[in-house]
């Protein structure tokens, strides 16, 4: 596919609008003068191969009123291939000949500037990093504290990866103390959240994963260890919806409250895990939580975990177990977690959760990913 989008218009106005627009999207574009004309054989005109090749073509309004880019094959004397990934552009909301005109060249829809320039910039944006299928975005957060929600985001991502997925970790608690710790990784070179925080409007997701650590075949985004603790509302916004146009997967790391950054995360999961205890009063902490998360997130679960602690006992106490759990919540459940031995001395020997294929997290993780990336329900 062509690099560069392409233009095809005569009007110099609105052909210094769209190149603007290209250049604030971070693109370049080729420029056809011009529709083809009558009795001008599509192959011989100067804008054909970029037609076929381009991620995007952008038409002015003069060149959809002849019919050089009104025909049905590209065969004919002046008749443009139909394709996806065509828009067309005017400047009169108040001419209703546009719809008809934006139909005749096969246009996916029709742009009227200045109205929606910001909308056309993303648009152009996206066509350039050739955007498919947006990520799969899973966020964790504990029921309590010390519930184990950053352990499992990490072991989630570092399985996503080591089976071959584009993975981005985010922590989005910013007093947890960065989860690139838990990764071993905290000297590694790579920007961290505060050069992030006045981010507005679009991130590039390229320049975005490019500029980020990356750890264990995975990429990850994280605190450092100043003394900034504040995520604007826009700059989560934008720095997620950046990763989630690189497709794969994103784990987000969740704290314990609801503020309007947190808020923007939970906006755009695709499911969210609460991990709980398996502990009366963990379970009533949990109840507040899952409470506001579950307005904003449509697929909310809970992962339980056994009861004890890494040396305590593993065996749940009478009436309290993972299917009790969920039933009280009035979540479905993703899934039981028993607690892995040697994990802690594992991370502090940098060795991050997950790494194990045969320890508990890594099957529980695994288990996860094959059924949430078949579009199943993950099994209980």
């Amino acid at each position: 596919m062509a690099e560069n989008i392409l233009i095809v218009t005569e009007d110099e106005e609105l052909l210094d609008d769209l190149l603007r627009l290209c250049a604030a999207a971070g693109t370049g574009a080729d420029v056809a003068h011009g529709a083809p004309t009558s009795g001008v054989s599509w192959a011989s005109w100067g804008g054909a191969v970029s037609w076929e090749r381009a991620p995007l073509i952008l038409v002015g309004d003069d060149c959809a009123r002849g019919p050089g880019l009104g025909g049905e094959v590209p065969s004919g004397p002046c008749g443009a291939l139909r394709r996806p990934g065509v828009l067309l552009v005017g400047r009169d909301l108040d001419d209703s000949g546009v719809w008809e005109r934006g139909a005749r060249i096969g246009a996916e829809g029709v742009v009227v500037l200045p109205d929606a320039e910001s909308w056309l910039t993303g648009r152009i944006a996206d066509a350039a990093e050739e955007i498919g299928q947006p990520a799969l975005t899973v966020g964790v957060f504990g029921g309590r504290g010390g519930a184990g929600a950053s352990t499992l985001a990490c072991a989630l991502a570092v399985t996503a990866a080591r089976a071959g997925r584009r993975t981005m970790l985010i922590d989005g608690d910013p007093l947890g103390g960065g989860i690139d710790v838990l990764l071993g990784g905290e000297g590694t070179e790579g920007l961290r959240w505060p050069a992030f925080a006045e981010s507005r409007g679009r991130v590039a997701g390229a320049a975005l994963e490019e500029s980020l650590p990356r750890l264990h075949d995975l990429t990850v985004l994280s605190w450092d260890r100043g003394d900034s603790v504040l995520i604007p509302a826009d700059a989560m916004k934008s720095v997620l919806s950046a990763a989630r146009r690189r497709g794969g997967v994103v784990v987000v790391d969740l704290p314990r409250r609801i503020d309007e950054t947190v808020t923007e995360a939970l906006v755009q999961l695709d499911l969210g895990l609460a991990v709980v205890p398996a502990e009366l009063r963990a379970v009533a902490a949990a109840h507040r939580m899952v409470s506001r998360v579950r307005m904003v997130v449509r697929d909310l679960r809970v992962v339980v975990r056994t009861p004890g602690g890494p040396g305590g006992e593993r065996r749940y106490g009478p009436g309290l177990d993972e299917d009790e759990v969920a039933r009280l919540l009035e979540l479905p459940l993703a899934g039981e977690l028993p607690w892995e031995s040697g994990l802690l001395e594992d991370i502090d020997h940098g060795i991050p959760p997950g790494h194990g294929k045969s320890g508990a997290l890594a099957r529980f993780c695994r288990a996860f990913w094959d059924q949430a990336l078949s579009g199943g329900e993950v099994a209980a």
